[in-house]
């Protein structure tokens, strides 16, 4: 770039960048971290076997890292959670070809947050500029759940927003569960703790397991309990053993394993990432069935621990508006995306202007379901 020592170079492995500086750069997240994305990549859960080929942006100044973009060149759109199936359908039936596509996001994973990590603006404007270069190769190029500065910057360059609803929940500095139970409606809370109630009639103890409480045993069972769920739904999972070893050794602060024992054996379990400020629910599974035994093991321990610590929201991941009754409340989630063909881009955009109107009507209509009291 004329007037700055600021280079731009695409890479196709995080082996080559310093861990260190990647996550100076990108902040606290988990799931933007050096260990996790290269654990995605190296254990083959993300590669280009798997339709997830690694073409990540960086920027630097002399040696210094300033900026970065996580760039996949993907032969589908499974595992991405924002939906662009009709699109890829409509250029089939026209003779185009919408894959490959270039897509900047986690892999597996729904959770807004940073995807153009930078020094400064101008570097960010540097790297969605080279990465509409990159996209002028394949159909189009899409950023999911970008944080709204980025959105705006990425809408600046010409991407159209998209916008879709996700439930989180907020910590008010409760002190207890019983507190939380106590800012919501009667007709919630009774329903909650008959819930809460049964598991515990059944025979069935939690255990939270983080840092170095976790071993290998443990993640070896949860993978048992995530691997037969997706059986039991007829599907592959995207995540392999090695994977969860591998985030199980090199990052055990950032997890959170809920266990249910049901007459001293383990029957389920959920994972989960924290930082100081967040958890995000994102995988369970279980080997037997049991009435509530999901909503315990995936929300009311996660609820009960963010409490404890002092955690401020708990991210429920894609979808789901039963988690509404159970104190998570809708909020806006964005992606931009660019197609190459202009009449697509135009089809498009005019798609999006419709869903955006039904969206604004659909978080309202959430909103006024909120699970708490109304004077709260």
């Amino acid at each position: 770039m004329s007037g700055t020592t600021l280079s731009l170079s695409v890479i196709d492995s995080l082996g080559a960048v310093s861990p260190a500086q990647w996550d100076s750069l990108v902040g606290t997240q988990p799931m933007l971290s050096h260990a996790f994305l290269h654990a995605l990549h190296d254990t083959g859960c993300a590669s280009a076997r798997t339709g997830w080929q690694p073409q990540y942006l960086l920027a630097h100044d002399g040696d210094a890292l300033v900026g970065a973009m996580p760039l996949y060149l993907k032969s589908h759109s499974r595992g991405e959670y924002v939906f662009d199936w009709a699109w890829a359908e409509a250029y089939q039936r026209h003779g185009l070809d919408y894959y490959p596509k270039l897509l900047s996001a986690i892999p597996f994973s729904p959770v807004s947050g940073t995807r153009i990590p930078a020094r400064d603006a101008s570097v960010r404007l540097a790297l969605i500029d080279a990465a509409l270069k990159l996209a002028g190769g394949f159909s189009s190029l899409h950023v999911l759940f970008p944080e709204p500065e980025e959105a705006q910057a990425l809408q600046q360059r010409g991407l159209m927003l998209r916008r879709g609803v996700q439930f989180h929940w907020r910590n008010h500095d409760w002190q207890d569960f019983e507190q939380f139970l106590g800012a919501m409606s009667h007709d919630k809370r009774k329903k909650i703790r008959q819930e809460r109630r049964k598991v515990r009639e059944a025979g069935v103890v939690m255990r939270r397991l983080t840092a170095d409480a976790l071993q290998p045993e443990h993640m070896e069972f949860f993978y048992r309990c995530y691997a037969n769920t997706y059986r039991l739904h007829h599907n592959t999972p995207y995540l392999n053993l090695a994977f969860f070893q591998r985030i199980g050794r090199e990052m055990p602060q950032h997890l959170l394993l809920v266990l249910a024992e049901l007459d001293g054996e383990p029957i389920a379990a959920a994972l989960n990432l924290i930082n100081e400020q967040t958890l995000w629910g994102r995988w369970w599974g279980a080997v037997g069935y049991l009435p509530n035994l999901h909503f315990e093991t995936c929300y009311y321990q996660a609820l009960e621990f963010c409490i404890e610590r002092g955690i401020q929201t708990f991210e429920g991941g894609a979808q789901g508006e039963h988690k509404l009754s159970r104190g998570f409340l809708p909020v806006q989630t964005l992606s931009a995306h660019w197609l190459q063909h202009p009449q697509f881009a135009d089809a498009v955009e005019k798609f999006l202007e419709r869903e955006s109107a039904g969206m604004e009507q659909y978080l309202d209509e959430l909103t006024e379901r909120a699970p708490f009291k109304k004077e709260g």
